[in-house]
């Protein structure tokens, strides 16, 4: 049986997919390319192309190839375009991941990994976060996978299907040969690393006004291998007759955005010029992860996620990818 990855071609689903064939997986993808890259996929990996709102698109992958687990990543991320334009992610995030979970019931799959997100919590009352948080997002982004693993628990109650919602928090750094190319890109390492390849480019701090010991954004930063790991524990986890959940991913550290600028420093050896800006619509203040529920059901354990060996690998594809995937 085989592993439908929607969203196949984008930074987290291409690297999942990496990881998937790597644990001796069979592995499809589908994805639009929107926002993913056709170079990102593994060649000996077999391509459908399509839209998630495409139920037709979605039958024919069901129909040609033997699947029985969906991982579902095909989705928009930016905070700041959620906040202009709801109703962009409400249709793609919201309707598409229910599209996907209705042709799914027609052919008969019933195990569904959604790649969620610790913007689902909003500004948490505790931290580290723990999954039984209240969930208050503060953002469409948020909002619209909150809203999905809504739909998941009930169609678990109403169809059986059996899910993991991963709660991942920020995603980064590279494997070897796939890293962060988006346009625009809206994520800290990778602009900040713009910064130290060209020094006519400033590093933008949004909010200096935070209660944060430094003033900035605190974020739990997880390497996009170990997020792709907990991919491949999830799948197992499902086809061994675990239940429906939800996981948190992180490493239990907060690091603040200036020290993320610190650790730029390090490993690239250069200097960074910085510029601050007011907030920026829907973010947090401070987001960390209690990951010990999924390091006790999933048996999942983050190995690269300090934040200097994450900006290393991220540094190193840039390095060899100085224009991401573009030929």
């Amino acid at each position: 049986m085989a592993v439908l990855v929607t969203g196949g071609a984008g930074f987290i689903g291409s690297v999942t997919t990496e990881r998937l064939l790597a644990a001796g997986e069979e592995v499809v993808v589908f994805d639009d390319f929107s926002t993913g890259h056709r170079d990102a996929i593994p060649r000996e990996v077999r391509l459908f192309e399509g839209n998630t709102l495409d139920q037709s698109a979605l039958r024919t992958v069901f129909r040609e190839a033997s699947i029985d687990t969906v991982l579902h990543f095909a989705a928009f991320i930016q905070v700041g375009e959620s906040c202009q334009d709801p109703s962009k992610y409400f249709k793609n995030n919201v309707a598409g991941s229910q599209s996907v979970l209705d042709v799914m019931r027609e052919m008969g799959v019933s195990y569904f990994v959604l790649s969620s997100t610790a913007a689902v919590y909003g500004n948490p009352e505790t931290v580290p976060i723990t999954e039984d948080a209240p969930c208050r997002p503060v953002n469409p982004y948020g909002l619209s996978k909150r809203m999905v693993e809504q739909i998941l628990e009930w169609y678990d109650v109403a169809y059986g299907m059996r899910y993991v919602a991963l709660r991942y928090f920020n995603a980064a750094g590279a494997s070897i040969q796939r890293g962060e190319d988006h346009h625009p890109e809206t994520h800290l390492i990778p602009n900040v690393l713009a910064a130290a390849v060209d020094s006519r480019k400033a590093v933008t701090v949004f909010g200096q006004d935070y209660d944060t010991p430094d003033g900035t954004c605190i974020r739990d930063y997880i390497h996009v291998e170990d997020l792709a790991d907990a991919h491949v524990a999830a799948v197992r986890y499902l086809r061994k007759g675990g239940g429906s959940n939800a996981f948190n991913l992180g490493t239990e550290n907060g690091v603040s955005v200036l020290e993320v600028i610190d650790s730029v420093r390090r490993v690239t050896g250069r200097e960074l010029r910085v510029e601050y800006s007011g907030r920026r619509a829907g973010d947090a203040e401070r987001l960390v992860a209690s990951s010990e529920k999924a390091r006790r059901i999933l048996g999942w354990t983050p190995a690269k996620s300090d934040i200097d060996t994450i900006v290393r690998d991220a540094w190193e594809w840039r390095k060899k990818h100085p224009n991401g995937y573009a030929r």
